[in-house]
């Protein structure tokens, strides 16, 4: 896909959303299967059905998807796909490269080991690598739009209000 191409795509999205600002929120939902065997969560996601268990520095035998893993694995998808569309969009000559995220757990926060240990990533590291000969300048130009416009590296930069709601019964 050009630029033109990818123009002429979003823009009669664009011309909706500014015309009616109520049709560009989305409301994106998750859901996981608690029933069955065993400390792990059956999470549907829109291409296959993923088993999350527990990671093995908590005990986890390693077999099942981890929550933290997903995250980054999120974050990873998020940043390349905006990556790609920011470059298409700017012309931005890019014939490959690799996109990875790391991030530093202390599993003593959630095992409940230390109380001043967090639970959660305390640090999260996002890295690409380019196949591009693009001057600095306009590398510069990518990343800043890139990490400006990448929903997960948002979310994650400026947490949104969150809420937890429970209800039991049969």
């Amino acid at each position: 896909m050009d630029a033109e191409a990818l123009r002429a795509l979003q823009a009669p999205l664009k011309e909706k959303y500014k015309a009616d600002s109520r049709s560009a929120v989305v409301t994106l939902k998750a859901q996981g299967d608690l029933s069955g065997e065993g400390l792990a969560c059956k999470v549907s996601t829109s291409r296959a059905m993923i088993e999350a268990g527990l990671h093995p520095a908590t005990g986890g035998s390693g077999l099942q998807a981890c929550s933290g893993d997903m995250l980054l694995e999120a974050l990873v998808a998020c940043a390349g796909v905006t990556l790609k569309a920011v470059a298409t969009a700017l012309d931005f000559r890019l014939s490959g490269g690799t996109v990875r995220a790391e991030g530093d757990l202390d599993f003593r926060g959630t095992l409940g080991v230390a109380k001043d240990a967090a639970v959660g990533f305390t640090e999260i590291r996002l890295f690409f690598d380019l196949d591009s000969l693009e001057p600095q300048e306009r590398i510069d130009a990518l990343t800043k739009l890139t990490e400006r416009y990448c929903v997960v590296f948002q979310t994650l930069a400026r947490p949104p209000k969150i809420a937890l709601t429970v209800k039991a019964g049969n």
